[in-house]
């Protein structure tokens, strides 16, 4: 894939070679990058970055396993805790290659491990994977948030049209449940499929499940 122009990526490495390599390599790739020398200074970093919850760019980390003070593991649960790492995926880099560590790293949602040395180009187009999977998260998160404003559009009783017209429900039966006429129904499904922008019953259930 081509590289993100705007995408960024976190370099956190206790070792200034591996840092300054690494921002080289990216920079060589027209891929712009900050880097920290342990885990307390990036998050002093995340601390005053008012777009980390809903990000606008691209972004992944690079992250050592071992490293003085907070290592990359804690830091890693850190992160995931707070939600973040859908669109900030973690690549570990490690000097010391542990298969277990790696794998249960993977299923509890980091994005890949690197071992030290590393092919350049095959660590590129794992960053630029991640920065793709992070593109497509944002997207996610900016499809949901838009999802949630138009559902706040809605009025209390369209809320219960909704609910029961996504269950399945004919007309007749909505207005037998909401004590209210059919005719009111059709009114109320009309500008609920009108607010959420879908044309269909089936539509807005798939509409929903993203939310």
């Amino acid at each position: 894939m081509q590289p993100l122009i705007d995408a960024l990526i976190f370099i956190v490495d206790d070792d200034a070679s591996v840092r300054e390599a690494l921002a080289w390599l990216l920079r060589s790739r027209r891929l712009m990058s900050e880097h920290f020398e342990n885990a307390e200074a990036f998050e002093e970093r995340l601390a005053h970055d008012h777009s980390i919850d809903a990000p606008v760019q691209p972004r992944c980390l690079l992250l050592d396993v071992r490293m003085p003070g907070t290592s990359g593991l804690v830091l890693f649960d850190r992160l995931a805790a707070r939600g973040l790492l859908e669109a900030m995926p973690v690549i570990f880099l490690t000097g010391h290659a542990d298969v277990p560590t790696a794998v249960d790293l993977v299923k509890r949602g980091a994005f890949d491990f690197c071992e030290k040395p590393f092919s350049d180009n095959a660590l590129v187009d794992r960053i630029e994977q991640a920065l793709g999977a992070s593109l497509r998260a944002i997207e996610r998160q900016r499809e949901r948030l838009r999802l949630t404003n138009r559902m706040t559009e809605l009025t209390e009783r369209e809320r219960d049209v909704m609910r029961l017209v996504v269950e399945g429900l004919p007309n007749k039966l909505i207005a037998d449940q909401l004590a209210i006429s059919v005719r009111t129904v059709e009114v109320h499904r009309a500008r609920v499929f009108e607010k959420m922008e879908v044309k269909s019953a089936v539509e807005l259930a798939n509409l929903l499940r993203g939310i």
